[in-house]
């Protein structure tokens, strides 16, 4: 399957897409290095580090439904531009000290210009897919590889930003991500593939536009809990680790565990296609919450690395399932800003649950903030087994796709 899908893609097409989405995840992490090191304010930190991830979450479905309508090049091109204007001129803020204000308002334009290559590319590549005439399986194999590609992005972007912070100082990590957005976010907008995914938004399809079915809502809000763990383990992970007096510790465990899910999510290509995506669903979401109960008795640091990357098994499965329901079930022209939805829904609900488990792991410890994460996972859990997903639409997209172009 995953020749068919270099194939398909083509060689450089993943390799701009998956350079141009390293940014969004250097930034987060690089710009609360930053202001922290620059303002030895970690609550300022915070606000700025806030205030670029509800730009992102806020923007990024708009960002997506202008490039429905309007096609992925222009939208990508001004986007990269402007994120890496954005990004520069926060560096430059931080390392001038500006005041605490300004430093929000640069992180909130850092996020609302995340030029979403990350949803896009999932959007051409199924296009792509559906334009060949390829069956789900092939469509499958498709979404796995780009959710490889962003587990593979979300471990090596911070853990570059923790190697620059390190060797140098977390503003050379965040200029390098200003100009992979510039070189490698304008050479995905301006690959030829761009026209594939080119918008269909057309007066004859504004009916389809304004009608979305109930369960791509839900999906939407189960993508919202799965960034809630995240947020919730990232900030359990570190108090624990803390706790055990080894805090550097807490990169490398959430790191083994986004090997472990890259690792899962190339491997879902070869599940049976007659295990139907609302099955997969109900069996990720079950696993989720299984695999997140034992975070509550972990005490060593064997054990956290042993529970947090048996639980990253469950993650990619979980993601990429998403994702193939809402291609199938939402509207062809309304696919690039639901799958900018899906990934925004992860940005806030990590922010959010990571502001909520850190306070509860400062009073509690990380019992406390752990015990959010398997809240999460039961309430994945409850959606994919109470929502009926509506019957897929976009088996017969391929010709839509090809006059597109």
């Amino acid at each position: 399957m995953y020749r068919d899908t270099f194939s398909l893609l083509g060689p450089v097409l993943p390799v701009v897409s998956f350079l141009g989405r390293l940014p969004t995840a250097m930034c987060q992490l690089g710009s609360l290095l930053l202001v922290a090191e620059t303002s030895g304010s970690l609550a300022t930190a915070g606000l700025a580090g806030g205030a670029l991830a509800a730009g992102q979450t806020v923007a990024g479905p708009v960002i997506g439904r202008l490039a429905d309508r309007h096609g992925q090049r222009g939208v990508v091109l001004a986007a990269s531009f402007a994120n890496a204007v954005a990004v520069t001129a926060l560096v430059l803020a931080a390392l001038a000290h500006a005041a605490t204000g300004w430093l929000m308002l640069l992180g909130a334009l850092a996020g609302a210009t995340v030029p979403q290559i990350g949803p896009l590319a999932r959007t051409r590549s199924v296009a792509l897919a559906r334009r060949s005439g390829a069956d789900d399986r092939l469509v499958g194999a498709v979404l796995s590889f780009e959710g490889t590609l962003d587990e593979v992005s979300f471990v090596l972007g911070p853990a570059f930003v923790g190697l620059a912070a390190a060797l140098a100082h977390p503003a050379a990590a965040l200029l390098v991500a200003a100009l992979l957005l510039v070189v490698c976010g304008s050479a995905f907008a301006l690959h030829p593939t761009a026209r594939t995914a080119l918008g269909t938004a057309t007066r004859t399809d504004a009916a389809e536009r304004a009608r979305l079915p109930r369960s791509a809502y839900a999906l939407r809000g189960t993508m919202v809990l799965q960034g809630a763990m995240f947020g919730a383990s990232q900030a359990g992970i570190t108090a624990l680790t803390e706790e055990l007096g080894a805090p550097a510790q807490a990169g490398l465990v959430y790191a083994a565990m986004g090997v472990m899910s890259a690792a899962v999510g190339l491997s879902l290509a070869a599940l049976p296609a007659r295990i139907g995506l609302a099955t997969r669903w109900r069996a990720a979401t079950a696993g989720l919450v299984v695999l997140s109960v034992p975070l509550l008795f972990v005490g060593s640091l064997g054990a956290l690395y042993a529970v947090v990357v048996v639980l990253g098994a469950a993650y990619a499965p979980h993601l990429i399932t998403v994702f193939g329901l809402t291609e199938r079930t939402v509207p062809a022209a309304r696919l690039a800003e639901s799958m900018a939805f899906l990934t925004s829904g992860i940005v806030g609900g990590q922010a959010l649950a990571l502001a909520v488990s850190g306070r509860l792991a400062e009073g509690h410890g990380a019992p406390a903030a752990f015990a959010v994460a398997v809240g999460a996972a039961v309430a994945c859990a409850l959606l994919s087994w109470t929502v009926r997903v509506t019957t897929p639409v976009r088996e017969v997209r391929p010709a839509v796709a090809a006059r597109s172009d």
